[in-house]
C-alpha cells in the first residue's frame, strides 16, 4: 500500500521533476544514484524552507534592532527633556529663593526705619513738653514783672504828689527832693531792666512758636514717612503670606488649625517681636499704634507659618539630580509583576547619593524593614510621618531629632529592589498620601 501510494506521488511528479541519475565512475567499475521525483522534491522544499526561515530570523532580527535603536532615541530625547525641566525647576527654585530672602531683608530694612521713626517721634514729644514748659516759665515771669512796673509807676505817681503837697521847711523839702529823684532813678532803671527782660521774652515766645511750627512740621512728615513704611511693610507681608497660606490648602492642610497647633506649643505670641504699648491717659489709641499692633499681629502669622513649613514635609529628600522612576498609586509591581497600591514615590540616582529629612522631627525607626530593606523612620508635627526606604547606609538612629536638611542616610537598593533609587513616602495620621502634593506646593514658595 505505501509503495503504491509513493509510486503515484512519483509518477504526478515526474513531469516537473523527471528521473534523475548522479553517476559515479571509478577505476574499475561505473556506478550511479537513482534520484525520483519524491526525492528531488523532498530536496527542493527542505532547502526552500532552510531558506524561507534565514529570511525571516534575518527580517526579525533587523526590525528589532531598528525598534530598539528607536526606543534608546526616544528614551535619550525623554530623559534630556526631563533634565532639562528638572533644570528650569531648580532654577526656578533658587530663583524664588533669592527673592524671599531679598524680601526678608527689606522687612528687616523696614522694620528698623520703624523703629528709628518711633525713637525720634519719642524724642520730639519730649522737647515739645520741654518747650511748653519754658513757654508757661516766662509767661509767668513776665506777668510778674509787668505787675512790679505798674507798682514802680504807681509809687513813683505817689511820692510825685506827696512833694507837690509838702509845705515843710526847705531842708526837709530838700531832702525829700533828693530822696525821690533816688527813686525816680531807681524805678527808671528797674523799668528799663523790666523792659529789656519783657523784649527778651517775648523774642525767647516768639522762636519758641516758630520751633513748636517746625516741630509740628517735621511731626506732619514724619507721619507721612510712617505711613508709606506702614503700606510698604502691609504689602510685603501680603505678598509674603499668600504664597504660604496656598501652599498649606494645595497640601490639604487648614491654615488655621496649624497656626493654632504652633501655638499651642510655644508661650507667648510665638513671635521674637514685642507688641507696642497702647496709650495708657484714657485717650483713644493713636491710629498709627494700631496699624503697628495689626503688622505685629500679621507678622506672629508669619512667624507662625515659617515654623509650620519647617515641621511639614514640603521639601525633596535629595537635592543632587535625580530621575523620578515610579509615581505615587496603582501600578504593576516590579519584581511580582502583580497589579498593587504603590504607596510612596520613586527616586533614582547614583549609589550613595545623600538622603535628606525633608523636615523637623524624631527617628521613630532606623534599621532593616522587611521588603524597605534599610529604612528610616521620622514623625513630624502634625500627625505626618516620612519614610525613606532601600538605604545602603544609615546616618541616623532611633530617637534622634532631625532638623530639615539634615543628611539621614546614602541611596542604595537594599530590600525588595530593582536597582539603586529611594522609596520616599508620606502618611498623614497613618495613612498614605501623595509626597508630590507636598513637593509641589512648595515649589513657588522655598
Amino acid at each position: 500500500m505505501t509503495s503504491r501510494f509513493i509510486h503515484r506521488i512519483d509518477h504526478a511528479l515526474e513531469r516537473m521533476l523527471p528521473e534523475q541519475r548522479l553517476f559515479l565512475r571509478s577505476d574499475s567499475e561505473t556506478r550511479f544514484i537513482r534520484l525520483s521525483p519524491a526525492t528531488q522534491f523532498i530536496a527542493f522544499a527542505g532547502s526552500a524552507l532552510v531558506v524561507g526561515w534565514a529570511m525571516v530570523a534575518t527580517a526579525v532580527l533587523l526590525m528589532d534592532n531598528v525598534g530598539a535603536g528607536n526606543l534608546r532615541d526616544q528614551a535619550q530625547r525623554e530623559q534630556s527633556l526631563y533634565e532639562e525641566r528638572l533644570n528650569a525647576l531648580a532654577l526656578e527654585r533658587d530663583n524664588r529663593a533669592t527673592e524671599a530672602q531679598a524680601a526678608q531683608e527689606r522687612f528687616n530694612l523696614a522694620l528698623a526705619e520703624v523703629s528709628k521713626m518711633q525713637s525720634a517721634l519719642l524724642a520730639s514729644e519730649d522737647r515739645r513738653k520741654e518747650l511748653e514748659t519754658g513757654i508757661e516759665v516766662i509767661q509767668t515771669t513776665l506777668r510778674s514783672v509787668m505787675a512790679e512796673r505798674d507798682e514802680a509807676r504807681a509809687e513813683t505817681a505817689r511820692l510825685a504828689a506827696a512833694l507837690d503837697d509838702d509845705t515843710g521847711p526847705e531842708r526837709r523839702v530838700a531832702a525829700r527832693a533828693t530822696n525821690a529823684e533816688a527813686a525816680l532813678g531807681f524805678l527808671s532803671a528797674a523799668l528799663e531792666q523790666t523792659a529789656r527782660e519783657r523784649d527778651q521774652a517775648l523774642a525767647d515766645a516768639a522762636a519758641a512758636y516758630e520751633l513748636a511750627e517746625a516741630l509740628a512740621y517735621e511731626q506732619r512728615l514724619t507721619g507721612e514717612r510712617n505711613d508709606r513704611i506702614f503700606t510698604q511693610l502691609e504689602e510685603a507681608l501680603a505678598v509674603s503670606v499668600e504664597p504660604l497660606d496656598k501652599m498649606f490648602r494645595a497640601a490639604g492642610l487648614k491654615p488655621d488649625s496649624l497656626i493654632e497647633a504652633v501655638r499651642k506649643g510655644y508661650s507667648g505670641i510665638g513671635g521674637p517681636l514685642t507688641p507696642l504699648s497702647l496709650s495708657t491717659k484714657g485717650t483713644e489709641p493713636h491710629p498709627d499704634e494700631m496699624r503697628s499692633a495689626g503688622l505685629i499681629s500679621r507678622l506672629d502669622r508669619l512667624n507662625m507659618y515659617r515654623m509650620a513649613a519647617e515641621k511639614a514635609p514640603f521639601a525633596t529628600p535629595l537635592k543632587s539630580s535625580f530621575r523620578f522612576t515610579s509615581p505615587f498609586g496603582m501600578r504593576s509591581h516590579p519584581t511580582s509583576g502583580r497589579y498593587r497600591m504603590h504607596e510612596g514615590a520613586d527616586f533614582a540616582s547614583d549609589y550613595g547619593t545623600p538622603i535628606y529629612a525633608t523636615a523637623d522631627g524624631v527617628v521613630t525607626k532606623a534599621g532593616w524593614v522587611s521588603g524597605y530593606g534599610r529604612m528610616v523612620e521620622i514623625r513630624h508635627e502634625f500627625g505626618i510621618e516620612t519614610l525613606y526606604g532601600h538605604m545602603a547606609k544609615l546616618r541616623v538612629t532611633e530617637g534622634q531629632r532631625v532638623s530639615r536638611g539634615d543628611r539621614i542616610g546614602d541611596m542604595g537598593s537594599s530590600g525588595r529592589s530593582t536597582g539603586t533609587h529611594l522609596h520616599y513616602e508620606v502618611r498623614v495620621s497613618g495613612t498614605p498620601v501623595n509626597p508630590m502634593t507636598y513637593i509641589k506646593a512648595a515649589r513657588d514658595v522655598f
